[in-house]
Parts: structure tokens; sequence; C-alpha cells
């Protein structure tokens, strides 16, 4: 698949692909919503390997997307497209799946000076709670929130989810090494469900100097191809 992205702005990453994984495990279908879409990819990716659902790319910057509707149509794929700030959206539309690699860089860490990059991943552009109420609002009944998020947060995730009614599922920790800590948490989470959560086993980024086995694999099935976005 080829993404356009903005040379000097946020580009996709490992993150994305771990989540893209992770949604695709169990399958898929009806409508889809990918929020804070950036380039697009997660949610084409998502189109690509599944054909029938109905997808819809939302994002706060036009100029993303603007390359998402470049990168939908350079891979022959349907999507609806929406400018809008999700801590504000309102739609009468209701969700089987909200999908999303939200920004969640605390407040705290070194911003950059790129407004493209600020936007992408400081938690200020989407704050957690307005993310979870927001996915609450529209998802269907029993409808299902997948998204990725700083490991460390995890307990104030669980607690948010159960504010907003939203049960964790699943849950997958990603690590840069065996004995490193836990970076990203990958979470499920179902509307109007008494499931009991599933923890996967953790992914290992790198073995060695080199990605791990796993890793490749998934950066394999994404199978995608980076190119510059000309304004």
């Amino acid at each position: 698949m080829i993404i356009f992205q903005l040379k000097d702005g946020y580009r996709y990453n490992s993150d994305t692909m771990f989540l893209y994984d992770f949604v695709q495990e169990n399958g898929l279908k009806g409508k889809v919503l990918d929020v804070g879409c950036g380039s697009g990819i997660l949610g084409l990716l998502l189109k690509r390997d599944f054909r029938d659902i109905s997808l819809s790319l939302l994002d706060i910057l036009e100029i993303n997307i603007a390359i998402s509707k470049r990168n939908a149509c350079a891979n022959g794929l349907d999507a609806e497209f929406i400018t809008a700030d999700f801590a504000n959206f309102k739609t009468d539309v209701r969700f089987d799946y909200v999908v999303s690699n939200p920004p969640f860089y605390h407040d705290g860490a070194k911003e950059s000076l790129n407004e493209h990059l600020r936007a992408a991943r400081y938690s200020r552009s989407l704050d957690l709670r307005d993310f979870l109420a927001g996915a609450n609002s529209l998802l269907a009944p029993r409808g299902t929130l997948i998204f990725c998020y700083d490991a460390k947060r995890t307990a104030e995730i669980l607690t948010a989810l159960k504010e907003f009614k939203l049960t964790p599922t699943r849950l997958k920790a990603v690590h840069p090494r065996r004995n490193k800590e836990a970076k990203l948490i990958l979470i499920e989470a179902k509307k109007s469900s008494k499931s009991l959560m599933k923890i996967s086993p953790p992914i290992f980024t790198f073995e060695g100097e080199s990605y791990s086995a796993e890793a490749g694999k998934i950066f394999a099935r994404a199978d995608t191809k980076s190119e510059d976005f000309g304004l």
C-alpha cells in the first residue's frame, strides 16, 4: 500500500502497525470510524483487508484529510472524510468500531515546534476523557473501541473506561526489548459487555539490533511504502 505523508510533519510509525495488527486479529465488519486518522493509514489498511466495512476517517487538521483522500484514491479504496475536532464531534450515525492512535504524549513532555507534530502527538489536542466520552457516544450498542496509548497510563485508562461504561476486553503490551518496560498498550473495550478481560502475549519490537520476528511479520503484513506528499 502506498502512503503519502508530509516530509516534515508527523509520519506513521510502529505504533500504528502494532495497532493495525491488534485490530484485525478478530476480524472486522460494519461501520468503522478512524479517529485522528492522520494520513489515513490505519483505516485504509483495515479497508484493504476487510473490503465490506464502511470506513469513515476523521481528523482535526484539513491537511490530514487532504492526505487521506490522496491515499484512498492512490490505493483504490472508498471512505468518508470528516474534518472535525473529535471532542466536539456530533453525528446521528453509530459505529460498530471506533479505532484510533490518538495523541497521548503528556503535557510535561518537551513539545516540538512543528504544528503538525504537536497536533498528532500531544494529549492536549485530544484529552483522554474527551476521547473516551466521544467514543462512547458514537458507538452502537455492543460496539467496540480499539486504540493504543502510553503504557504508563494504563491504570488511568482502565478507570476512565469504567466511568464511560466501556468494558476492557483485551489488552496487549508492546515492549522495545525483552528486558525493557512496556512503552505502548493496545486496548480493546466494548460497550454494554460483561466479558472478562484477556491479556494477550506481549510484543517485543527488537531482538538484538534488528526487528523481532513477530514485528517483522506485522510490518510485512501491512506492506506499506511511504511517499512524500506535495502541497
